[in-house]
């Protein structure tokens, strides 16, 4: 846990064991607490947060984006994404807002969390309502990147299905699909947690601020609406799959006809020639077998070049 005064933007470190003097209002700022789910039972005892808020966050791994009023404090839980090896990870950011203090907790590190520092310090943030705006401003932007990511592996995934199709090509696709369609289950409810930032009344959030959350609202707004492509883009690539191997077993299919339709004549001339008559013309004449070869490889290229003349090869 690091328990921080920030000031104008400005940091300030306290001693975990000086927690208590946090309950009071600094002369200036206010306390960012940044704790992990081993200090929830402390900081429940010193806040007094709700049952309810700690019970979600110690028996939920993945939990659903929600806001939640108490007398006192707000509990608000947004979910962090991040792209890893090529992996898509979803991360709880519980989020305690006080009258003077804000109290942020996580399970694992949340990239935000660090990005969200020197935003402060530019914008000399003085007050927990806006390092709050900030942090899930942070959130809400880094859907755009994973979008920008998820964008490039469609594009690419196309490329390699139009250029060489595979087979392991459909459990890519089926995949990527799959975490676009868990990725929208997200969407929708963290989209009306910031709906209700912006529009409810609520008193530990200025008045002025609230309305700034109306552009993250819009932001989420387009990110599920990026999402909702890239779902139909899915289903087009799976088509082209689908289209690209019955055109590959389709060309299969018409080399073997050809090669078959062309052995046809020549199977004929072999079968004549196999027959086991005493009088057959040329049986006995000594160029015989050449005339017979070379008639067969006559009959092949005539077969073939006709084939390309009519475009079927």
């Amino acid at each position: 846990m690091k328990i921080r005064h920030v000031r104008n933007g400005v940091f300030t470190l306290i001693e975990n064991e000086n927690l208590a003097e946090t309950l009071n209002a600094p002369e200036e700022g206010f306390y960012w607490i940044d704790a992990d789910l081993d200090d929830i039972t402390l900081l429940q005892v010193t806040f007094g947060m709700h049952d309810l808020a700690v019970e979600d966050m110690l028996g939920e791994e993945e939990q659903r984006p929600k806001i939640e009023i108490y007398e006192n404090h707000y509990f608000t839980v947004v979910n962090s994404i991040r792209f890893d090896n090529e992996e898509i990870f979803m991360r709880a950011l519980n989020i305690f807002l006080g009258r003077h203090f804000v109290i942020t907790v996580t399970r694992q590190k949340i990239h935000e969390l660090r990005t969200v520092k020197p935003i402060m310090w530019e914008e000399e943030v003085n007050t927990p309502d806006r390092f709050m705006y900030l942090l899930i401003d942070r959130v809400v932007d880094n859907f755009f990147a994973v979008g920008d990511r998820i964008e490039d592996q469609i594009e690419q995934l196309e490329e390699d299905i139009l250029m060489n199709t595979k087979r392991t090509h459909l459990n890519d696709i089926i995949g990527l699909r799959a975490e676009i369609l868990w990725l929208k289950k997200v969407l929708v409810p963290q989209r009306e947690v910031i709906n209700i930032l912006n529009k409810k009344d609520l008193r530990l959030i200025d008045d002025e601020l609230q309305k700034y959350f109306s552009d993250i609202y819009e932001n989420t707004v387009k990110v599920s609406e990026a999402f909702d492509t890239y779902r139909d883009l899915m289903g087009n690539l799976r088509e082209a799959y689908q289209s690209s191997i019955s055109n590959r077993a389709n060309e299969i299919m018409k080399v073997f006809t050809v090669i078959t339709t062309i052995f046809m004549p020549l199977t004929v001339v072999t079968g004549i020639y196999g027959m086991n008559f005493d009088h057959m013309p040329e049986l006995h004449w000594t160029y015989g077998y050449p005339m017979v070869i070379g008639l067969m490889i006559v009959l092949g290229l005539t077969m073939y070049l006709l084939f390309r003349k009519k475009g079927w090869l």
